[in-house]
């Protein structure tokens, strides 16, 4: 583990901060890839702080990584849904952190805490047609399920719009 790393719940006053990430992940990802997020409601992420659902990896007092969780994603994961599982979303790393291998150490906490939470799996998602990506997922020890096509929902964030995904468990042990 890298010194003095934490993995806490994200605060209100970290909102600008999380945006101005996305706005930076976005730009990278124009860089690498055919598709890129489509930007988020703030409200959505208000929401997921208070619920103690979107977080941050912290290093030496700066912010190193993002991401969100949940517990349900059944737009996405269908019938699925109905296993105990965490959900990791929108893992977002800090351009001055790149290369520290945060979903590693993501998927290492989040097997700690889902098995505090009783969950049986570990899930994310990914465009269907960025090999590169899911390449990493599966290197990471995710089982890669293969592609869905999502329902069509305005609860979902725009990118979702007519999107093929990757579909990723790890099981907690």
């Amino acid at each position: 583990m890298l010194k003095d790393l934490t993995i806490i719940p994200s605060e209100p006053n970290d909102i600008d901060r999380i945006f101005e990430l996305y706005d930076d992940a976005i730009a990278y990802q124009k860089t690498v890839f055919k598709k890129h997020w489509q930007g988020f409601e703030r409200g959505l992420i208000e929401r997921e702080i208070q619920e103690g659902r979107q977080w941050k990896i912290v290093i030496e007092g700066q912010t190193a990584c993002i991401f969100a969780i949940d517990f349900n994603d059944p737009l996405i994961w269908k019938e699925k849904d109905a296993d105990p599982s965490i959900y990791i979303h929108r893992i977002v790393t800090n351009p001055a952190f790149r290369g520290y291998h945060f979903v590693n150490i993501i998927i290492e906490w989040a097997k700690a805490y889902g098995a505090k939470k009783e969950k049986k799996y570990i899930r994310l998602d990914t465009w269907g047609d960025n090999p590169k990506l899911i390449a990493y997922y599966e290197k990471c020890g995710f089982n890669y399920l293969g592609n869905i096509v999502p329902e069509a929902s305005e609860v979902l964030p725009k990118h979702y719009e007519n999107i093929v995904l990757a579909i990723f468990e790890i099981e907690i042990n």
